[in-house]
């Protein structure tokens, strides 16, 4: 089975538009108007994101993502509150009281395949056995409901009796004149697929003349037109533009890198390296090389091979294997085999990271993410504990990554913007659920809160709100 929150096939195969038998409505293979219609790559049209990510809208200190033995125990005041299910006190640095790992959500519906549930390992929990119950009677994680189905995780569905030619006429009137329409474009934008959007782009511009991005770039700015850009871009395009554009200038904003590279699925990667290529002319493993360094540098280029094992079957030998090469690489000696966590975390399929994550606990008596914690420090630490996440559960890692875009004085719209579109046809319903267990609040109370004008609409609308 695919990994739940992706669809099965993954977006089309670069460049991917058009689909086949509709190739007269869409521009030549290649050759995406983004360049001319969209912020050249080394101009300033788009706000520009924020130069640190974190930034000032209450992110954790670069340090500490989590903080050791912090997280997810008692918050300070104004603190993001505990992760449910989480006895008070019980950080990551925490040995287990009874549980596999600590902390980080697992949606009980995900079964990686058949073998043991657990392998009895010397020196583990006390008697040899894992305790059948978690901490409390209940499991780490807020329980994700049965009612989310594969293939019914996004918020955006394709429209029903889709009209091309009749939303690029909405959209059309909706620019004419004096003044913008603007409730207009957001009922026809965010009720529309990607796909969908395609195919009005390209039905504007043979009943027009006109280059609806262009267009909509004159009637638009700020936030709503970062917004509006975003939903027009081809998936992959935008993947590779957000890489691009948060390593052209001067700083790189890593946390971009990280978010897109460690979290895609191999064919995801495969086409916006290809994109990358094809509509910028550039390599991106030679720009990533250029603005990251040392084992940093070494993650992401693992990262955009796109080779990481799809394989769903989880081997638990070799789990309980990679979990004592892991503790003996970290916990177990003086200094750290940085090469051992790149290579294991790199390579392993998700569902087998899950289970290495599993037995790592009993091996070491402490989680493997509180280990990565102890063991390393920023840009890598972010990498590798992203990875893990996902492992453990994608949604949860987006709704976390919303949170703390919104968290706090000020707000992170460039990742607001990013996560909303990229899940809203994958998994944004998850992340929404996840969210509201994670943090007592909707993700639509928090962004209307932070949010104003037609930018909020068309983000609820997006969100489902």
């Amino acid at each position: 089975m695919s990994y739940p929150g992706y669809p099965p096939t993954g977006y089309p195969p670069f460049p991917g538009y058009p689909p086949a038998g509709q190739e007269s409505s869409f521009p030549p293979p290649g050759q995406y108007p983004y360049p001319s219609g969209f912020p050249p790559v080394g101009g300033g049209a788009y706000p520009p994101a924020p130069s640190g990510y974190p930034g000032a809208g209450g992110y954790p200190a670069p340090g500490g993502y989590p903080v050791p033995g912090g997280y997810p125990g008692a918050s300070p005041a104004g603190a993001a509150p505990s992760y449910p299910g989480v006895p008070p006190g019980q950080g990551f640095g925490a040995p287990p009281g009874g549980a596999g790992f600590s902390g980080y959500p697992q949606p009980p519906s995900q079964s990686y395949g058949g073998g043991p549930a657990q392998i009895p390992l010397p020196g583990g929990f006390p008697g040899g056995q894992m305790p059948s119950q978690y901490p409390g009677g209940q499991a780490p994680y807020p329980s994700q409901p049965a009612t989310v189905t594969q293939g019914a995780q996004g918020t955006i569905q394709p429209a029903a009796n889709f009209d091309a030619m009749r939303d690029a006429e909405i959209l059309r009137k909706a620019m004419k004149g004096f003044g913008t329409d603007e409730q207009a474009i957001v009922d026809v934008v965010a009720s529309r697929s990607n796909d969908q959007r395609q195919k009005i782009k390209a039905a504007f511009k043979t009943m027009y003349g006109k280059d609806l991005i262009k267009d909509l770039k004159s009637e638009l700015s700020g936030n709503m037109e970062e917004l509006i850009l975003a939903l027009f871009m081809p998936p992959t395009y935008y993947d590779a533009w957000s890489l691009r554009n948060a390593m052209k200038g001067a700083g790189t904003q890593e946390r971009v890198l990280i978010e897109i590279l460690c979290t895609r699925t191999n064919q995801e990667i495969r086409e916006i390296v290809r994109c990358y290529q094809s509509e910028f002319g550039r390599d991106l493993e030679k720009d990533i090389r250029s603005d990251t360094s040392g084992h940093f540098e070494r993650l992401l280029v693992s990262m955009c091979q796109g080779n990481r094992d799809e394989n769903q079957n989880v081997n638990h030998q070799l789990a309980q294997e990679d979990a004592q090469r892991l503790y003996q690489a970290g916990e177990g000696r003086l200094g750290t085999d940085e090469s051992c966590f790149n290579m294991i975390l790199a390579t392993r399929s998700f569902p087998q990271l899950k289970a290495t994550v599993e037995a790592y606990s009993r091996v070491a008596n402490r989680d493997l993410l509180s280990s990565v914690a102890r063991e390393f420090s920023g840009n890598v630490e972010s990498g590798l504990k992203t990875i893990l996440q996902c492992a453990l559960n994608r949604p949860a890692f987006f709704a976390e990554r919303l949170y703390y875009s919104m968290k706090g004085a000020g707000t992170d719209d460039s990742t607001l913007v990013r996560i909303v579109v990229t899940r809203s046809e994958i998994d944004l319903v998850q992340i929404k659920q996840m969210f509201s267990q994670m943090y007592q609040k909707t993700l639509g109370t928090m962004i209307a809160s932070d949010t104003s004008g037609d930018y909020r609409k068309l983000l609820l609308a997006i969100v489902g709100q």
